[in-house]
């Protein structure tokens, strides 16, 4: 639901671009500070569920959305977007180390790719669903640039009242100071797999922070439509499939599905690139869907490796690093496209992104490896 009301905004990019004179950069930007505040959150309060306990930290993170949807609802400047969107963050941050530990922890006697591909997965049905819901109300029901908020802030307002009533996972710990201090935990038997595991978080994170900022633009302007609810669509295309990904790689070891994964993720992004230049709607939603449904692959696959003999206390640490090394390269990659934009249109400002993927495939087909549980 975090992620969710954190895509809610974005079909309205257009809107906000159209009546309050938002830039191509200014988009660009709200997703470099989201990305920003989402690893801030992860430097500084990543092992903080630990200290605390999984329950009292996942209460504040929706307490955190719902005050950053509130902001939404009065949306007349860049710099309001960009700071709702920033809180947003941190508060996605927060949930990609407190809450994804909290699934782990729940996850007794279930096989390992489910709560890997859980995680790895969520914070993209959690963004399809926002997205889709702001867009249909948007479309077709009345107050468009009100109603998508008020429902997301009724849904989290529920989410918090079922939290409480959960159970906790982890005992409460001293040390919740010493916690503040950045540490990633990365146990030696797992160092080798990290290179890989990181280039790969950061080809497919950076892609999707490309339909977050770009998406509601490149709709209309590449692909031409003005309906909020394709918007929606298009940039669901990407993020929902990616949810088929992870079950895919049942019976696959870990590095042949970051391979595999990659391979087709890469063909994936070339037919976005070949639709954006012919105009044809049909096709990006096509690449799209293969790109996400691949993207789900490798990043299971990459995520399977590095929790591979991971004990409970070591679980926040190495989440932690693996978000903040995905959120790090989305928003390099968000700040990179931005400054592109004031040169080059859309379509030029892509073919970045297709050559971060092809980079990356090359690599992980020379270098991946599997853990020493191979089962894994």
């Amino acid at each position: 639901m975090v992620f969710a009301a954190s895509a809610a905004p974005i079909p309205l990019y257009d809107i906000y671009r159209q009546e309050e004179g938002l830039t191509y950069n200014d988009l660009a930007l709200t997703a470099v500070v989201y990305f920003i505040g989402a690893i801030s959150a992860l430097l500084i309060f990543g092992r903080v569920s630990n200290h605390l306990g999984r329950k009292p930290v996942a209460f504040l993170i929706f307490v955190l959305t719902f005050i950053s949807t509130l902001m939404l609802l009065d949306i007349d400047s860049a710099q309001s977007l960009i700071i709702a969107r920033l809180l947003l963050g941190i508060a996605c941050g927060l949930a990609s180390s407190a809450i994804s530990s909290y699934i782990v922890d729940s996850a007794h006697g279930l096989p390992s790719w489910i709560p890997s591909a859980i995680i790895s997965n969520s914070p993209m049905v959690g963004l399809t669903l926002g997205a889709l819901m702001s867009g249909s109300l948007v479309e077709f029901a009345p107050y468009p640039r009100a109603l998508c908020y008020v429902v997301i802030l009724c849904i989290l307002g529920l989410c918090s009242i079922l939290i409480m009533f959960s159970k906790e996972s982890v005992k409460k710990n001293k040390g919740l100071i010493k916690s503040l201090k950045p540490k990633f935990s990365l146990p030696q038997t797992d160092k080798r797999l990290y290179p890989i595991a990181a280039s790969t978080f950061v080809a497919t994170w950076a892609m999707g922070a490309f339909y977050q900022a770009f998406g509601p633009s490149i709709a209309v302007d590449q692909l031409g439509t003005h309906s909020t609810l394709m918007v929606a669509i298009l940039f669901s295309s990407y993020l929902l499939p990616s949810a088929i990904g992870g079950p895919l790689t049942t019976k696959l070891t870990s590095a042949n599905a970051q391979r595999i994964g990659m391979v087709i993720f890469t063909f994936a992004v070339f037919g976005i690139l070949a639709s954006l230049k012919l105009s044809m709607i049909s096709l990006f939603i096509l690449s799209s869907a293969i790109a996400g449904a691949s993207q789900g692959a490798v990043l299971t696959g990459s995520i399977r490796s590095l929790l591979a003999d991971i004990n409970i206390k070591q679980r926040a640490g190495v989440l932690s690093l693996i978000y903040a090394t995905s959120y790090t390269g989305a928003a390099v990659s968000s700040f990179i496209a931005g400054q592109l934009s004031h040169y080059m249109n859309l379509f030029h400002v892509s073919i970045f992104y297709g050559v971060l993927a092809f980079i990356v495939c090359i690599t992980t087909l020379i270098f991946a490896k599997n853990p020493k549980h191979t089962n894994l």
